[in-house]
């Protein structure tokens, strides 16, 4: 696929992997619209991208709802879809781990991958085209002590974007994920693993997911493991 004059919506774009994602696709010439809930965050990526900042909350379906809206009244159409935006909490045995907290999180990872997914689909559906990318992580590739919450969050992505991928398919539109490996960015200022220096620069991952997307065969279940 040529990226060049695509339209591409990235959540959770202020900073780490959707901050790299932005980056790139600028620099394949792509026509990029980064959202956050932070405002500042997504005001500096723009400076340096040059990309159509959004503020929205993807725990709020209207607000997706209006981030679709804004990206085909400016661009009149989306191309990819990023469903990048996600957090986690420490990690912790069941009986200790903070299931408030943890309901937030599936909010955020689950729900906002939800409603992102589904503005994408309405308008690809018209459009007969179209790749929504959803970004998941090793740990929905099997289940680890202590990070229930984390995982369950996660896996529950993986049985929505398989039935969506199936949904998808015969209006063209492709469905991808993504696992990344650990990667060095603020997703773990709360509590810094003992091999953090070990993880990934987020870079390498956006990397794998643009290349991935300019092969002539795209895989659509895509593991990127730190090495």
């Amino acid at each position: 696929m040529k990226l060049k004059d695509k339209v591409i919506v990235i959540t959770g774009a202020g900073k780490g992997l959707g901050k790299e994602l932005a980056v790139m696709f600028a620099k394949e010439e792509a026509k990029v619209v980064i959202s956050s809930r932070t405002k500042k965050n997504i005001k500096d990526v723009a400076k340096e991208t040059n990309a159509y900042p959004i503020i929205s909350d993807v725990r709020d379906e209207k607000q997706v709802k209006k981030l679709a809206e804004r990206t085909i009244k400016k661009f009149k159409k989306i191309d990819i879809w990023i469903n990048n935006a996600g957090v986690r909490i420490p990690h912790n045995n069941v009986e200790e781990t903070d299931w408030k907290r943890a309901h937030d999180m599936m909010e955020i990872n689950l729900f906002g991958t939800i409603y992102g997914s589904k503005e994408a689909i309405i308008q690809m559906k018209k459009q007969k085209s179209g790749v929504i990318i959803n970004i998941l992580s090793t740990s929905a590739l099997e289940g680890r002590a202590n990070l229930s919450a984390y995982a369950a969050s996660k896996f529950a992505v993986v049985g929505f974007t398989q039935s969506l991928r199936a949904e998808a398919k015969p209006y063209n539109i492709s469905v991808i994920s993504v696992y990344p490996g650990g990667m060095r960015t603020e997703f773990f200022r709360e509590q810094i693993p003992s091999d953090y220096e070990q993880y990934q620069d987020p870079r390498i991952v956006a990397e794998g997911i643009i290349n991935n997307l300019k092969n002539d065969k795209i895989e659509e279940e895509l593991i990127l493991r730190r090495k």
